[in-house]
């Protein structure tokens, strides 16, 4: 696992360094920024980005609470299982994934066949404040902090086996793409196309 030193050795606006051969995967709790971040790496690193969310919502025809409420947790989870594998067929890009995808061992083992996974950590506040924003999370309806804080403890260990771990706080965001972009040219992983097919 790669951990960013925090320098931001790249202009803001310069073409990349280097170009990711695999999709890079964020992944990460509700509020870590992986929507925000990946639109962002994605346009630095000149290429597409999907939100598996959004993908999710669109190929269901309902929105993410109402899977929940009228399908329930497993047939979400299936259902992510499935958009995941399908975007990770398609050429390299950038991926925000749901909070719990990552926790999913099937899925785990395709984004490591596939992609470059990457941790946004960001510590309880950081996550308490920025959820708090919005009211449609399914899993924080009662006690945000005390959800997060139980689902910090549960998840965070399988988020360590990403590939690269890069702490996402109240700074810009553009401070954190950077990071990101550093710490992912320092990953022999993203530099591999994915397993299964030649290289270029």
């Amino acid at each position: 696992m790669e951990l960013t030193s925090g320098r931001t050795e790249q202009r803001r606006g310069a073409a990349p360094a280097f170009a990711p051969q695999r999709t890079v995967v964020l992944v990460g709790l509700m509020g870590a920024g992986k929507t925000k971040i990946g639109r962002r790496l994605a346009t630095r690193l000149d290429l597409p980005f999907y939100d598996s969310d959004c993908e999710i919502e669109t190929a269901a025809g309902e929105t993410i609470p109402e899977i929940f409420r009228n399908r329930g947790e497993a047939v979400f989870r299936d259902g992510e299982r499935r958009v995941i594998a399908r975007l990770l067929a398609q050429p390299t890009h950038v991926l925000a994934t749901g909070g719990g995808a990552f926790m999913d061992a099937a899925t785990r083992a395709l984004i490591a066949r596939r992609g470059v996974a990457v941790w946004l950590r960001a510590d309880l506040d950081v996550l308490v404040a920025r959820v708090s924003r919005r009211n449609n999370r399914p899993l924080l309806q009662e006690d945000p902090r005390g959800a997060l804080a139980l689902l910090m403890e549960r998840r965070y260990p399988i988020y360590a086996e990403a590939d690269v771990t890069v702490d996402s706080g109240e700074g810009p965001p553009e401070v954190t793409v950077t990071r990101t972009i550093a710490a992912l040219a320092a990953c022999p992983r993203a530099l591999l196309p994915p397993d299964g097919e030649d290289e270029a």
